[in-house]
């Protein structure tokens, strides 16, 4: 099994980009949603209930810096240096600093509502909850529920069959695109091995660096939006939960805990643990 993508998203919510290598650290890749969106009164805001959030882009520039991109527009943002923090209901997470104003205000003519971008300024403030495997000591950076998060193609191609055999059973047709991994938004992508079979690794190296499976992922209405139109539809949540349904919840990668800090690289060997 090899690691075929990895994949960096620099804004919670907001589309990412492909990249040949990257540092592992104790909550996540290097840069992996250090930023995030709230509404004025701080509450996150999310492309779960804001779709159009899915179309802007957002890319690493350096270590100080991201550029988010609309179309052929684009902004520079530069980590805030000096600006108080403000609340956050992001959980565990309570006050981190804004992105300039005009930073803000470009995001928000484009979205249509007024938003403001917030940077985390310390991931180790953040804990990992137990209720989604976090032991003492994992830290967190804006994502959901773990620092990365891991999927299969040959999990997705089977899920593919799946959908296809669901639309011949009730006289539909066929998509006419297959399911994109994007919408899953993985950080890293594997192939090889049986469907499914992630499920079980209680611990896998990826490249150099180990990592412990903290839970199965859960999958949200997210995955239902096309992320290059952001229209709605059914799937894949509807013939997940025909195929991958349990305790209420549809599921679809597995979430991820760095063992140690490292780096890696699209071609990695994956091995599972025992």
């Amino acid at each position: 099994m090899r690691v075929t993508q990895l994949r960096l998203y620099p804004v919670k919510s907001l589309g990412g980009m492909d990249i040949e290598s990257a540092r592992v650290e104790p909550w996540g890749i290097e840069g992996d949603r250090r930023w995030g969106l709230v509404d004025p009164s701080g509450e996150k805001v999310t492309a779960r209930e804001e779709h159009a959030l899915l179309r802007l882009r957002a890319e690493q520039v350096d270590d100080e810096t991201i550029r988010i991109h609309d179309g052929g527009e684009s902004i520079l943002v530069d980590i805030p240096l000096g600006l108080p923090p403000i609340p956050v209901s992001h959980s565990r997470q309570g006050f981190a600093p804004p992105a300039d104003l005009d930073v803000s205000e470009w995001i928000s003519d484009r979205v249509g509502r007024p938003l403001r971008l917030v940077w985390q300024e310390e991931p180790r403030m953040r804990r990992m909850s137990g209720a989604h495997g976090g032991l003492e000591g994992d830290t967190l950076s804006l994502a959901d529920a773990g620092p990365l998060l891991m999927t299969s193609q040959t999990s997705l191609a089977r899920l593919q069959e799946w959908v296809d055999e669901r639309a011949a059973e009730e006289g539909e047709s066929a998509p006419t695109e297959p399911l994109s991994m994007i919408r899953f938004r993985p950080n890293v992508v594997i192939d090889g091995g049986a469907a499914f079979a992630e499920d079980g690794w209680p611990t896998v190296r990826i490249g150099d660096v180990d990592f412990r499976t903290a839970e199965v992922c859960d999958r949200c209405v997210m995955t239902t939006i096309d992320p290059e139109t952001q229209a709605s539809g059914k799937e894949p949540v509807r013939t997940l939960a025909r195929h991958r349904a349990w305790e209420g919840k549809t599921w679809f990668g597995t979430r991820l805990v760095p063992l140690a800090d490292g780096e890696l690289h699209v071609g990695d060997e994956v091995v599972p643990g025992a």
